[in-house]
């Protein structure tokens, strides 16, 4: 299967922004220290909302773009950074399914 070089950069800059997004919580360590730490819920649950909303941007977009309401430029910009990010969030699931198939496949 082959990558696209764009499509691969395209994909780890979207990779780094959700990464440079994700919400700092703060958590108490063993010792009773107050640190920042990032809670990994959350940052899942930022970055699947993030993915949403550039889908529906893209969405929206395409709508305006069919009505006559939008340049066409940017039309496409909104729908290749939504087909991107679809491409990203199917690749992350594909390799959650394979570590989880991976681990279940170990002997106990």
């Amino acid at each position: 299967m082959a990558i696209a070089p764009a499509a691969a950069s395209a994909a780890y800059q979207a990779i780094q922004k959700i990464g440079n997004n994700a919400p700092v919580t703060s958590s108490v360590s063993i010792d009773g220290d107050q640190s920042a730490a990032p809670n990994f819920s959350q940052f899942l649950s930022g970055a699947m909302k993030e993915a949403v909303g550039t889908l529906k941007g893209g969405e929206q977009m395409a709508a305006k773009g069919a009505a006559g309401q939008a340049d066409i430029v940017n039309v496409v910009n909104a729908v290749n950074q939504a087909e991107l990010t679809l491409d990203t969030v199917v690749a992350v699931r594909d390799k959650v399914i394979a570590a989880y198939q991976s681990i279940m496949q170990m002997p106990i």
